[in-house]
C-alpha cells in the first residue's frame, strides 16, 4: 500500500540540530527508498531556509525544512511480542542500563536492525522489551555475525553527544579474534585502504584498494595454538569490515568468516564445536554523556567461543 505526503515544513529545534539533513530524512521518511531522498535532495526539491543544500548539510536550530510530496510505502506496523525467544534472550544480553544509555552484548546472528527481508533485529526487539522509552537509537553497529558490545542511546541529546565522541576518536572498542596460522610478531598495525563494492547479488564485500578509505587497526597477540592465533584488534577507524578485511589482507582470516575466511582452517575447527563468526565486540570504553564518567564495559564470551578456546588450549598440549 502506498500513499503520498503533503508538502511539509519543519523547524529545527535542539533536538534535531547537528545531525546531517540526509540522516534527518531517512529518519523521518520511513518507507522511502533511500535512492529517492537522495534524488530530492540533489534535486533541489528538499530546501533549507528556501536554499538548496548537500546531502552533508547539517542542521541547526531555526533552520526550516521543506519536504517535498514524497510517495510512502507504508504496512501494518509489525507488533514484536518480548515473548518470543530471540526477543526475551536480549534481557539477559543487557550489560549495563540506566536514564540515558543501554549497552547489550548482542549475540551472534542477530542483526542490529530489520531490514533485507529481517522483520526485526537488536533495536526492534528492544523497542518491544521497552514500550515505554520514547527514544531507542543505534549508536554504532556490528556486523550481523559479530557478537558482543553494542551502545544505544535513550535520548536525543545523548545519541548527538556518542556520535561526536566517535567523531573526536574518544570512544575505543576493542576486538577478540581467532585467525588462521602463526600471527606475525612484528605486525602491530595494518594500515590499508578499504573500499566497498556491491556485486549485482547484492552482498557487500570490501576489499584493499589504493582508491578506497583510509583505515587503520591495532592488533595485539593474546594467545597462539598450534594452527591459529587468538588477537585483540583494536581498529583506529571504523570502516566496514575493517577487522575482517585487514586480517585476510596480511594473510590471517578470521575463522569461520563466510565472506573472507578459508574453508579448509574452518574445516580444522569444527571439532572445536566452533560453527560462527569468531569475531567478538569485547571491551567499550567512552565518556559518559550525563556524567562525564570514564566507562569502561566488558562483554564475555559465548559459551561456544570459550569452548572453541578450551579444546585448542587442550590440542595444544597434548601435540
Amino acid at each position: 500500500m502506498k500513499r503520498k505526503n503533503q508538502i511539509q515544513f519543519i523547524d529545527i529545534n535542539d533536538d534535531n540540530s547537528r545531525q546531517r539533513i540526509d540522516n534527518f530524512l531517512l529518519a523521518k521518511l520511513k518507507g522511502v527508498p533511500n535512492s529517492r531522498i537522495y534524488r530530492s535532495i540533489r534535486k533541489g526539491e528538499v530546501r533549507i531556509n528556501k536554499r538548496r543544500i548537500s546531502p552533508e548539510y547539517k542542521l541547526v536550530v531555526g533552520d526550516r525544512v521543506r519536504i517535498p510530496p514524497i510517495t510512502v510505502a507504508t504496512r501494518e506496523p509489525i507488533h514484536i511480542s518480548p515473548k518470543l525467544n530471540k526477543v526475551s534472550v536480549l534481557n539477559a544480553c543487557i550489560l549495563y542500563e540506566d536514564d540515558s544509555i543501554l549497552v547489550i552484548n548482542k549475540p551472534s546472528g542477530m542483526a542490529v536492525h530489520g531490514g533485507s527481508g529481517l522483520s526485526f533485529g537488536v533495536i526492534e526487539g528492544l523497542r518491544s522489551l521497552r514500550p515505554e522509552a520514547s527514544f531507542l537509537e543505534l549508536v554504532h553497529r556490528l556486523d550481523r555475525d559479530t557478537s558482543g558490545i553494542l551502545l544505544v542511546a535513550k535520548k536525543r541529546v545523548v545519541l548527538r553527544r556518542l556520535h561526536e565522541q566517535w567523531r573526536l576518536k574518544k570512544i575505543k572498542k576493542d576486538y577478540i579474534a581467532l585467525v588462521r596460522g602463526d600471527w606475525p610478531s612484528y605486525i602491530k598495525v595494518v594500515q590499508a585502504p578499504l573500499l566497498k563494492n556491491i556485486p549485482q547479488s547484492g552482498k557487500r564485500y570490501v576489499c584493499v584498494n589504493p582508491e578506497g578509505k583510509i583505515s587503520e587497526t591495532r592488533f595485539q597477540i593474546e594467545e597462539r595454538f598450534n594452527s591459529a592465533t587468538l588477537v585483540k584488534a583494536s581498529p583506529v577507524t571504523g570502516r566496514l569490515h575493517q577487522i575482517r578485511v585487514h586480517t585476510l589482507h596480511i594473510g590471517h582470516p578470521i575463522a569461520f568468516d563466510n565472506r573472507y575466511g578459508d574453508q579448509q582452517f574452518d574445516s580444522q575447527l569444527v571439532r572445536t564445536g566452533l560453527n560462527r563468526l569468531f569475531l567478538h565486540a569485547s571491551v567499550l570504553k567512552f565518556i559518559h554523556p550525563k556524567t562525564g564518567a570514564q566507562i569502561r564495559l566488558e562483554a564475555p564470551l559465548s559459551h561456544r567461543l570459550v569452548q572453541c578456546l578450551k579444546y585448542l588450549r587442550i590440542y595444544k598440549i597434548q601435540q
